[in-house]
């Protein structure tokens, strides 16, 4: 006797929910990690920095978020889509009988809300992608063995008291003139350098033996180096074009980057209000899914149990929700406006 094969669309069914079950979880430590710039007060969102630092510390950071993000996302919407194209919804319009309409029980109102935040959620999630990682990222620049960060800020009364408690410099218009004048007087040239550096890394593999560079050789290519990082910095500070009333913030690591960058996206009241809507779609969509995949994967299978399990969902959607609308609301206006 053979066995039946299993049907394609009960697998792709199961690869989706199991990479919605995946991205909730990332959702809850995503939010968790963000609420950090808004709680604590006082402590200027250092557990926030500390926490975005140990994950941009990773190693082989990229192929993580790839595989273990960019990836499951990918799947989880291209299942979704097609999903969306074939949903039928029974929550509203009119009783025709072929197609009734039942308002009245919840779970027919969940099913729609979880289709329209889908919607919600392919749109917000490219746009977040783009703002967090593109447009706004952080450039890097590294002088000697010490690495900084810039973005641009929009000055405030409040930024300059953050700036000097979290140790970050304020470049404005002046400064990086200032900045770029020092860059004009260093050499034009570090031919020189990689010349010299050339010949002496050839002598190496060379049958005779190449002179001993001097000291005063060794130190010239020393300060080469080093002037050669200076201009790095001041290269990538003119890379961030500035207006009036702006400057740009350098921070020595990532993390502090980052909750400068949170700090600026949400002095904007329609940033605000497109987050707010972001979070409370993928808080629904996100755990009324996870109430759904249980069912899916057998792990509900009495009333009972379905019952309890939903009441749970509810709890962790406004739980989290909570957490997500603390750090849109409360990371600028509350925690770091001083």
């Amino acid at each position: 006797m053979t066995e039946k094969a299993i049907p394609s669309a009960l697998l792709e069914k199961r690869m989706h929910s199991l990479m919605g079950v995946w991205l909730t979880i990332y959702l809850m430590l995503h939010l968790f990690t963000n609420s950090q710039a808004a709680f604590f007060f006082g402590d200027d969102g250092k557990g926030f920095i500390k926490a975005v630092n140990a994950i941009h510390d990773l190693p082989y950071l990229l192929i993580i978020e790839l595989l273990v993000l960019g990836l499951p996302i990918f799947v989880h919407m291209i299942f979704g889509i097609k999903y969306l194209m074939t949903a039928k919804y029974n929550s509203f319009g009119l009783n025709t009988g072929i197609e009734p309409n039942l308002p009245q029980y919840g779970r027919n109102k969940a099913y729609t809300w979880q289709r329209i935040t889908s919607y919600l959620l392919v749109i917000g999630i490219i746009a977040h992608v783009i703002h967090m990682r593109i447009v706004e990222h952080p450039l890097h620049a590294k002088v000697q063995d010490k690495n900084y960060f810039m973005l641009v800020v929009n000055l405030d009364e409040g930024i300059y008291t953050l700036a000097e408690r979290l140790d970050v410099k304020l470049y404005n218009a002046d400064k990086i003139k200032i900045e770029t004048d020092k860059l004009n007087t260093l050499p034009s040239e570090t031919s020189g350098y990689f010349s010299t550096f050339y010949a002496s890394m050839k002598g190496l593999f060379t049958k005779s033996n190449p002179e001993p560079l001097s000291k005063e050789k060794i130190q010239e290519l020393i300060e080469r180096q080093k002037k050669t990082a200076e201009a790095n910095f001041i290269q990538t500070l003119e890379k961030n074009p500035i207006g009036k009333g702006q400057a740009i913030a350098v921070t020595k690591d990532f993390g502090t980057a980052e909750l400068f960058m949170l700090r600026e996206t949400f002095k904007v009241p329609i940033m605000v209000a497109l987050y707010t809507v972001f979070v409370l779609a993928a808080c629904f969509h996100g755990f009324n899914g996870l109430w759904t995949a249980l069912i899916s994967w057998g792990v509900t299978t009495s009333e009972r149990s379905r019952r309890n399990f939903l009441k749970l969902s509810y709890f962790l959607m406004l739980i989290f929700s909570f957490l997500g609308l603390a750090t849109i609301y409360a990371s600028y206006w509350i925690n770091l406006k001083q």
